[in-house]
């Protein structure tokens, strides 16, 4: 890690940032070589707040130092550098390779004390039992895998086939679903993404791999009823705590409320045989015969139960209606019985058609849209900045409706379900990408 100064940079500059906010961008300065970054802090939040609230935040003190916050800036801006400040060079981080050697309960004792766990029990990665682990794949233990952090402004992480197989063991994963974690741990993509929404991820596989491994795709598949379904979701998230630089609270991970799918990241095959449209995996560019892996990440979801024959137009939106209206954030869980009906009755062909009804008739007024705070935050400055659809929406009237789902390319469709009643789930999830799972074998 490289030590920088103002001084070397030459420009004299101090961060403002709201006050929840301190652990994290202290770690994000250390981890950047900037240890010793100046700040100043203002109240939380600042979004939605009027221009008069802001400014009493400037002419107030610093929640975190208590000084005026105006000098706390001219101070950071003028004040010399000291010795800290000065310093350059690199720290490296020592992680053995073994433990010392110790009681059962005082290892377990040891590994929840040091936030290597999800705060449930686990399998304890012992040499037998990793190598073991390994022998689920081709690849040579100390082979690179891939690499993966947190966010965007945190730094990479990277691990070998062993370092992943430690945490696949502490899952209780068994050797023949290691390539499916494998899989998961290069994609890159981390479980625990680090917003304060709360965000989950989820997972779904399709291919031969399901049948191969015991997988669950029918009755109670998104519950806690089947080896495989389970060890794989909680796998992903342990690799992405301990070798994604995830999930410390306040520094790494900062879900404000917290989300339970982190537990097990909803993991679960799509029900290819009672599907009456093509697999997922196949519409994102593999053939049937290969097995896949595809990562999601949303909050929460919608549920529906059954498809009624007079007024299923009006369900399917109020399914949606809870969902915020951001960008591609909607996918659809289904019942085999509901895509059935859904083909058969309503005359749905294909997923995509499906994808497209969402993104006509799921609607709202202009003003409601443009309310959305998340809205504000993240699709209004790509509307002032001429960005389409959005430039062209941000000028409708009021009661003008604009689609919920800008891009019916990003509404995902997956059937799972054991048939035995049409129930069915709308998530804000997003589709983020897919990964093979043979080249793991």
């Amino acid at each position: 890690m490289h030590c920088m100064t103002t001084e070397k940079l030459g420009i004299p500059s101090v961060a403002v940032i709201t006050q929840v906010f301190e652990d994290l961008v202290r770690t994000v300065a250390f981890k950047g070589g900037m240890p010793k970054e100046r700040f100043s802090f203002v109240p939380h939040p600042v979004g939605g707040k009027s221009a008069e609230e802001l400014r009493e935040y400037v002419l107030g003190n610093d929640p975190v130092t208590g000084m005026p916050f105006m000098d706390g800036i001219i101070q950071g801006l003028t004040g010399a550098l000291d010795d800290e400040e000065k310093r350059s060079g690199s720290l490296k981080r020592g992680v053995p390779r073994l433990l010392e050697p110790g009681k059962e309960e005082d290892l377990h004792r040891f590994y929840l004390e040091s936030g290597w766990t999800d705060g449930l029990p686990i399998v304890l990665p012992t040499e037998e039992r990793v190598a073991r682990m390994s022998k689920g794949t081709s690849h040579g233990a100390d082979e690179p895998v891939g690499r993966m952090r947190p966010t965007d402004t945190q730094e990479y992480w990277e691990y070998t086939v062993e370092k992943v197989a430690a945490n696949a063991v502490m899952a209780g994963a068994e050797p023949e679903f290691f390539p499916v974690i494998l899989a998961l741990a290069a994609s890159g993509e981390t479980a625990l993404h680090s917003s304060t929404s709360s965000f989950a991820s989820m997972v779904v596989v399709n291919g031969p791999v399901r049948h191969e491994i015991g997988m669950n795709a029918g009755i109670g598949a998104l519950g806690p009823f089947n080896h495989a379904n389970a060890t794989i979701g909680r796998a992903y998230g342990l690799l992405s705590r301990n070798l994604g630089g995830g999930a410390v609270p306040g520094k790494t991970y900062l879900g404000s409320q917290g989300n339970p799918l982190n537990y097990s990241n909803v993991c679960f095959p799509e029900n290819e045989e009672q599907s009456v449209w093509e697999p997922f995996h196949v519409q994102k560019g593999f053939k049937p015969g290969e097995s896949a892996v595809s990562i999601f990440r949303g909050r929460g979801f919608s549920h529906l139960l059954d498809v009624r024959k007079k007024t299923w137009r009006e369900q399917f939106v109020n399914l949606v209606s809870s969902i915020t209206p951001l960008r591609n954030n909607l996918t659809l869980l289904l019942e085999p019985l509901v895509a059935r009906a859904l083909k058969e009755r309503e005359g749905f062909e294909t997923k995509r058609q499906l994808a497209r009804w969402f993104h006509e008739n799921a609607t709202i007024p202009a003003e409601v849209y443009w309310d959305y705070q998340i809205v504000i935050n993240y699709v209004e400055p790509q509307a002032q900045k001429g960005v389409e659809p959005y430039a062209t929406w941000l000028n409708l009237p009021k009661d003008a409706r604009i689609p919920m789902f800008p891009d019916p390319e990003g509404i995902s469709v997956v059937v799972v379900g054991g048939g035995t009643n049409a129930y069915w789930f709308a998530g804000d999830f997003t589709y983020l990408k897919s990964q093979s799972i043979d080249e793991w074998r």
